[in-house]
């Protein structure tokens, strides 16, 4: 789907294609529309298909007048399977040409959302520059967002883990796990790419003050962003490593109990054994050596049991 939008009097509105500042591009789109696309708007197709790569990494690219920047935001994992991650990361493509700026998503996103909601502060689609740092620092806010909630859910999966060892939430931590993965790969490499557009001022930012100083906090809250996401990770490595040894543990009490009571039992089955045979045995003739027996063998394993209690076996 194609959409043409300007920013007239404070209010984001949706125009023809002859009014447009901003155009955004979201999936399906077939092989003829993108065509049709790069023609009308002359960019480089290899620019919109790359965009709509879900795989795309974090990257800047500039062909003639047009320049093309790949940036890895946070979204909500749509398969319903439970061993997926809640969050994953999907690429939004920013083509820079003269006189409009395109942005091109493969999936809804959560960052160009809040500026088609006309949430962000300060925005405006004719001002590229400014458009493109402030898609750059809701694309941190998003990640830092996520963290937290990842972090929350994490917290509430260890308390419910104090009281029991069930695999859903064994499986909530693999997920939250696969979650962090993505968040710490894209956040690496956003951080990279920004790192480079500033050495390269592949923006043309260099000589506008305020521009390159919200471009500075950007990478700050990067860095921030990329430490956090590395806390949590070794937090929740350091969680699961502990309940596997805690199940370990329980596991070892478990059968360590059922080894003592099969001693305990062990003992008084031999006895019986013995005389369940068809051989002639001490006291096998007197009609009161049922009982004996039986008071022996409960002699018996209460010895034992005193003795593993003595060693603090039980």
């Amino acid at each position: 789907m194609i959409s043409y939008y300007r920013k007239y009097n404070g209010v984001l509105e949706e125009v023809d294609v002859t009014r447009a500042q901003w155009v955004h591009v979201t999936s399906p789109l077939d092989n003829s529309e993108l065509e049709f696309l790069a023609e009308s708007e002359d960019v480089p197709l290899d620019f919109l298909i790359d965009s709509l790569d879900i795989d795309e990494r974090s990257r800047y690219e500039r062909e003639d007048e047009v320049r093309l920047i790949v940036i890895n935001a946070p979204i909500i994992n749509s398969d319903e399977q439970e061993s997926d991650a809640f969050y994953i990361t999907a690429p939004i493509g920013i083509i820079l040409r003269e006189g409009r700026i395109l942005t091109i998503t493969s999936e809804e996103s959560l960052v160009i959302e809040k500026f088609l909601k006309n949430r962000v502060k300060g925005f405006d689609p004719a001002d590229h520059k400014h458009f493109v740092l402030l898609i750059f620092e809701h694309t941190v806010l998003q990640y830092l967002d996520v963290l937290k909630k990842l972090n929350l859910k994490r917290n509430v999966i260890e308390r419910e883990l104090y009281h029991s060892s069930r695999n859903k939430e064994l499986q909530q931590l693999l997920r939250i796990e696969k979650s962090l993965v993505y968040v710490l790969n894209s956040l690496s490499d956003n951080d990279l790419l920004k790192q480079k557009i500033r050495r390269t001022d592949f923006l043309n930012i260099r000589e506008l003050e305020s521009h390159q100083d919200l471009f500075e906090d950007i990478i700050i809250d990067n860095s921030q962003a990329l430490e956090m996401a590395n806390v949590h990770t070794n937090l929740l490595n350091g969680t699961m490593e502990a309940y596997a040894s805690i199940i370990s543990n329980n596991l070892n009490v478990v059968i360590h109990r059922l080894t003592i009571v099969t001693i305990v039992l062990m003992v008084p089955t031999i006895v019986f054994s013995f005389y369940g045979m068809n051989v002639p045995l001490p006291l096998s003739e007197f009609t009161g050596t049922a009982y004996f027996m039986i008071l022996i063998s409960l002699l018996i394993a209460l010895a034992l049991i005193a003795v593993f209690r003595r060693s603090g076996n039980v």
